[in-house]
């Protein structure tokens, strides 16, 4: 048996920023992991570049928002031009978004990994392997653990293991993981080669500060302004085209002239910086399962979409965030192991959501190239000039999820309600300061109630290590008490990633039973002593 051979409680293949931070999340419930990770360092060229406040809030519970705050920066929106750069339509980002943070946000992954790794380095739960390609996952039968993970080093021909009571497949579109679990791709329809350009530059230019997608058959692109200097522009280029050779910069120059003024002698320009070109098959793919047993899927491993609404990395670290907690349960407070299955039943469905948006953006940028391509961009154009349809859209991001265990929905009392939809958050007053909401939450449940708490809220909140809280005694703006107003509701239970899971109706009085979701969240038994690795 090799010297690696040692039982963890969780390992993580991959460690790009959806691993990073699930191991960040699972600290913050105590769970120790181990990361595995084939390449030295981090990845120098800019890959991801969007983030929604959804996303802020994730990285607000990790630590680094506030980092992250500072190296990147807000953008109002998208808009969909013609051929002809004129506006078809524009779905706008606000500032102020739901989760406390502006909707979208740009920035360098380099930059936002540098600041996850920093934050892995503060936790001592958190243990990285570097130069360690992971090259097979194996687990018993019956999908119990402990799973096998074989490994090898950097440098090494030869191979080690080690055991683990759960193992989270962060490993990209190439993933092992996914075919060890025996999934594969269910394929949604849609595959394109584009070209991706980033770009530094002090020159001027002519856009707004959002991105642009050009919606033309022959030359659809999209442009993006990352940072101060930092831009970025994709194009759909036929076979026979290249940016690369003697005519590459020319080509380049042609691309990028209706946006900014290059010399037009030709000579090399030292204030246009080309960063990164890559060649990208952008494709719509979702695993048709993401569990075996012990065995997650999370990130590209479990769905890839096209990068025209920026939800890429999102996805992954939305999956992140559902899953954590779970797994947190489950492994430490002896939680019901079915809880598990609502990761993918959560999970699954968002992502699809997703991936059909942004190919029905790129569908709208191409139109396909055949006799009906005209009549799609115009029937597109007629429907997001209707009203209230971009509102719609800008919004519908982070639907909400279905009725499940994990969601309780009574639709003859409340119609749609709050059940399944997260938690707006504001500023509150705390110990004479001013605070976002989750940090006066914390990291497990939370009763938020408009009324003097009951004696089953009390209960409720007992049983699952959750907090009652007033919202008159937050002292926020009115977000909170508007919200539940809204929703019909005189209280709500929120599960740790800050979604409704239970409601209190208006003038009901109380939480009903819990016998729904109380299963699977036992508390009262220890978990089970770790088997001994075979």
């Amino acid at each position: 048996m090799s010297a690696a051979a040692a039982r963890r409680p969780v390992v993580i293949i991959g460690a790009g920023p959806v691993g990073v931070t699930a191991a960040l999340l699972l600290a913050q419930h105590g769970v120790p992991s181990l990361l595995l990770e084939r390449h030295r360092d981090i990845y120098p060229l800019p890959r991801a570049v969007v983030a929604d406040d959804e996303i802020c809030r994730i990285l607000q519970s990790v630590g680094i928002q506030e980092e992250f705050a500072a190296v990147s920066r807000p953008a109002p929106g998208l808009r969909l031009l013609d051929p002809r750069r004129r506006v078809i339509t524009e779905f706008p980002r606000s500032p102020h978004g739901h989760h406390g943070f502006a909707q979208t946000n740009m920035f360098d992954q380099p930059e936002l990994e540098r600041l996850l790794r920093g934050a892995l380095a503060r936790h001592p739960e958190c243990e990285l392997w570097s130069g360690v390609e992971a090259v097979s996952v194996t687990q018993p039968a019956d999908g119990t653990a402990p799973v096998q993970v074989t490994f090898r080093r950097d440098g090494s021909d030869g191979e080690e293991y080690l055991w683990a009571d759960a193992v989270l497949g962060c490993d990209g579109a190439g993933s092992i993981t996914r075919g060890a679990i025996g999934a594969v791709w269910e394929d949604l329809h849609f595959e394109e080669s584009w070209r991706v350009i980033d770009v530094r530059t002090s020159r001027r230019v002519h856009s707004w500060d959002g991105a642009e997608q050009i919606c033309c058959p022959t030359r659809p692109a999209t442009y993006m302004r990352v940072g101060e200097d930092r831009y970025r522009w994709e194009f759909r280029l036929d076979d026979d085209e290249r940016l690369d050779g003697p005519q590459g910069p020319e080509r380049l120059r042609e691309l990028v002239a209706p946006w900014v003024d290059l010399p037009s002698d030709g000579s090399k320009d030292d204030d246009f910086e080309v960063i990164r070109q890559a060649q990208y098959t952008f494709r719509a793919r979702l695993a048709d399962r993401w569990r075996r047993g012990r065995v997650f899927l999370l990130g590209d491993a479990a769905h890839l979409t096209p990068p025209f609404i920026g939800q890429g990395l999102c996805a992954g670290l939305r999956d992140a965030r559902n899953l954590t907690w779970k797994l947190a349960h489950v492994l430490q407070k002896g939680a019901d192991e079915r809880l598990l299955d609502t990761y993918e039943q959560e999970r699954k469905p968002h992502a699809r959501h997703m991936i059909r948006l942004a190919v029905a953006v790129g569908w709208a940028m191409t139109g396909g190239q055949d006799r009906g391509a005209a009549l799609r961009r115009t029937v597109v154009g007629a429907v997001c000039r209707i009203p209230g349809v971009t509102a719609t859209v800008s919004r519908d991001l982070s639907p909400a999820l279905t009725a499940g265990p994990l969601v309780r929905r009574r639709p003859r009392l409340t119609g749609r309600g709050l059940a399944g939809t997260f938690c707006p958050q504001p500023w509150v007053l705390q110990g004479g300061g001013r605070v976002r909401l989750d940090d006066v939450l914390g990291d497990s449940f939370a009763v938020l109630t408009a009324l003097p708490p009951t004696a089953r809220m009390t209960g409720v909140a007992t049983a699952l290590g959750a907090s009652v809280i007033r919202v008159g005694d937050l002292d926020d703006d009115g977000t909170l008490a508007a919200w539940l107003s809204r929703g019909r509701a005189d209280a709500v239970l929120l599960r740790p990633d800050r979604v409704v899971m239970d409601t209190v109706p208006t003038g009901t009085g109380d939480f009903t039973d819990a016998a729904a979701w109380a299963p699977l969240l036992r508390t009262a038994r220890r978990p089970a002593e770790a088997r001994p690795a075979p």
